[in-house]
């Protein structure tokens, strides 16, 4: 009997300490806002409402533009647009996610870049107004730029 006294108080204080443990964890590090709006305008390529969405692990970041105001000019395959996104610091300079990574598109569709690839330090503050994208298919470059700010508010890292 005392011995699963000792076993049952063994238990109850190693399910004590990991409680405690996950209690006092640190928090995961995130971005916020997680998504954004902007409005684009991709010179004769068209131009519209875009959604910017953001990840942060640490001090790797990546974004992904999804529009439907903005399509495909024609028919693409998976991860063959170079992307180069460059949004403006908050502090001064700019911060450049790039990648090759988007789905297959046919003509007329949604267009979607990334996720891109970037590296930020806790506390940027990033805003795609002032910046732009720059996507590159079939030696063809095609430049969009924010004509405002984004919506709700800049990108914050932790």
């Amino acid at each position: 009997m005392k011995g699963m006294r000792i076993a049952s108080g063994a238990a109850l204080t190693i399910g004590a300490l990991a409680v405690t443990g996950v209690l006092l964890a640190p928090a995961a590090l995130a971005v916020t806002p997680g998504s954004a709006t902007l409005t684009a305008d991709c010179s004769s390529f068209g131009g519209g409402e875009a959604t910017l969405t953001a990840t942060q692990d640490g001090t790797a970041a990546t974004m992904t533009l999804t529009s439907t105001a903005i399509t495909a000019p024609i028919g693409l395959g998976a991860d063959s647009i170079a992307s180069t996104l460059t949004l403006v610091k908050g502090g001064g300079g700019t911060t450049v996610f790039s990648g090759t990574e988007n789905p297959a598109m046919a003509a007329g569709d949604p267009v979607t870049v990334g996720p891109l690839s970037g590296t930020v330090a806790s506390g940027d503050s990033l805003e795609a107004y002032g910046g732009s994208l720059r996507m590159t298919v079939f030696g063809i470059t095609i430049t969009c730029t924010a004509t405002g700010p984004q919506s709700p508010g800049p990108f914050v890292f932790d």
